[in-house]
């Protein structure tokens, strides 16, 4: 019999044979790919994924689940984990890996932040997110945050399909929608010290309903003239909201501020 879904785990088993090939069809993987699954659950998508590759790292945090995943798997080309993907070495996994998974709600933006700024990030990531978290990671200036800012810094990003709420079980109360992180080859910016960096991102972040010259000022620790003074040289006009600028945007900022 089936687990039931945890709660405390944001579990939701997503059953839709033809939605679970359309996300393995949108991960773009080959028989020559390493993928790593994150809370493969009851297995189907990974049932999948098996199908498509040479080799699945299944991680599992659910010690009951892992059990009945090592059960099902034994013998083929699966190897079922027990670990927490946010403590995981992912320097331990070949280089060149790629991320298929349906994964918590809870999980995205610190799994996003860990495999962002790892050294041995996956080439791609095709995440099952909710749908207001993938529009926000894929969003165009007007409506940027500190999260699509960081996404994007490091991934070309783009959405994949809609999946409804009703073909879960339980149903989680919004749709979810794939997300498709695929890694930059070369360094958005060669000039950029990617922690200072984003130590303007931050700081423009830091007081979202103020004008740039404001939450500049405040988040740097700068007098708002200085504010005024970097936002000129850098030609940003400073009636402007943090979620108005593009990514060059801030790399002017940020060598306006540090050179």
């Amino acid at each position: 019999m089936a687990a039931p879904p945890k709660k405390s785990l944001g579990q939701h088993w997503l059953k839709d044979a033809m939605v679970l090939e359309s996300i393995v069809d949108a991960a773009d993987v080959n028989n020559g790919d390493v993928v790593v699954e994150i809370g493969p659950g009851l297995g189907l998508l990974t049932e999948e994924l098996s199908k498509r590759v040479n080799r699945v790292i299944a991680i599992e945090l659910d010690s009951y689940l892992i059990n009945e995943l090592a059960r099902k798997f034994e013998g083929s080309n699966v190897e079922v984990k027990e670990a927490d993907i946010l403590r995981y070495d992912l320097t331990s996994l070949p280089v060149g890996y790629k991320i298929v998974a349906n994964i918590p709600y809870y999980l995205t933006s610190h799994l996003l932040r860990i495999i962002s700024e790892s050294s041995n990030p996956p080439s791609s990531a095709t995440l099952l997110v909710q749908q207001e978290v993938a529009e926000r990671v894929t969003a165009l200036p007007g409506e940027m945050s500190l999260l699509s800012v960081t996404a994007q810094y490091y991934w070309h990003t783009g959405l994949g399909p809609l999946v409804p709420a009703k073909l879960f079980e339980p149903p989680p109360k919004v749709d979810s929608q794939v997300l498709l992180l695929q890694r930059r080859e070369q360094p958005l910016f060669n000039d950029v010290d990617t922690r200072q960096f984003f130590r303007i991102v931050k700081a423009g972040f830091s007081q979202r309903r103020k004008k740039l010259r404001g939450s500049l000022s405040g988040g740097l620790a700068i007098t708002k003239q200085e504010a005024d003074n970097l936002l000129v040289k850098a030609g940003i006009d400073g009636e402007l909201r943090a979620q108005n600028l593009t990514l060059d945007d801030w790399h002017k900022l940020y060598k306006h501020f540090f050179n």
